[in-house]
């Protein structure tokens, strides 16, 4: 029998905590967009204590000990079957040109790139999106709903959270084998994402003096101006109660990213 636990089932096991816990949990929130703060401000913690014990010091060797070109190679590899993914999303958005160029970097890179290694195609001049089904069921009209942080995972919302099992079969690394591979590359993946937030971890200890505030609002802006790709309607700016999508405003500001989520 395999015992071999993927990131994927991880994930769907993360998403499926959060919503029996909140089925559970009574709304004290004062912000519109966070009725389950006081659930999220304790898996928060949670996560925060997870990061600083394991992840953060792993990210930390990683970072000191692989060469730089190493951390590139890996970062190329993963983000480049991210670009299959995004591709898809482009073209359920009805963004054509944009589908097209992912795709064509996917293809570039994993040729002529060495399977990724390399990004030949940024050189080129083909740009990188970054689309998620989050991100387009947004497009399509579906609201955020209330922020939820996933255990491990950290920030999303309902809308993100119910689009994970699309992301997850979205995601070309799932499906590589044998297990054990899939597994360590996941692992590395983490820890690689993980080491590239650092900077932006150690800024948001520093600065802020209420960090899950921080996060919640930088993420909530970040993610509109993304379903929105940077151009929010002039509406939106001025109507917190629209449609759900953040209901703050939207000058997008740095986003100390999750350690979770990658």
């Amino acid at each position: 029998m395999n015992h071999a636990v993927t990131l994927s089932q991880l994930r769907t096991c993360a998403a499926a905590v959060a919503v029996l816990v909140l089925t559970g949990c009574a709304s004290t929130a004062n912000n519109p967009q966070d009725p389950f703060e006081s659930y999220n401000r304790v898996m928060y913690g949670v996560n925060d204590a997870v990061d600083r014990a394991v992840l953060k010091p792993v990210a930390t060797g990683y970072k000191n000990v692989v060469p730089g070109f190493a951390q590139t190679g890996v970062s190329n590899f993963f983000g480049n079957l991210s670009d299959a993914w995004s591709s898809v999303n482009n073209l359920l958005q009805g963004k054509g040109e944009e589908a097209g160029t992912d795709f064509g970097r996917f293809a570039l890179n994993s040729t002529f790139g060495i399977f990724g290694l390399l990004d030949i195609a940024s050189e080129a001049g083909m740009p990188k999106h970054d689309e998620d089904f989050g991100q387009t069921l947004g497009k399509w009209g579906v609201p955020s709903g209330p922020y939820l942080i996933l255990p491990l995972l950290g920030p999303s919302t309902v809308r993100d959270t119910a689009a994970l099992p699309a992301d997850f079969g979205g995601d070309i690394w799932k499906y590589k084998e044998p297990t054990n591979w899939r597994n360590i590359g996941a692992a590395i993946r983490v820890v690689d994402t993980r080491a590239s937030l650092l900077d932006a971890s150690s800024l948001l200890e520093d600065a802020a003096l209420d960090r899950y505030e921080f996060l919640r609002d930088g993420y909530l802006q970040r993610r509109q101006s993304q379903v929105y790709d940077g151009d929010v309607p002039r509406q939106l700016n001025n109507d917190d109660q629209d449609d759900g999508d953040t209901g703050v405003n939207t000058q997008v500001v740095p986003t100390p990213v999750s350690t979770e989520k990658p």
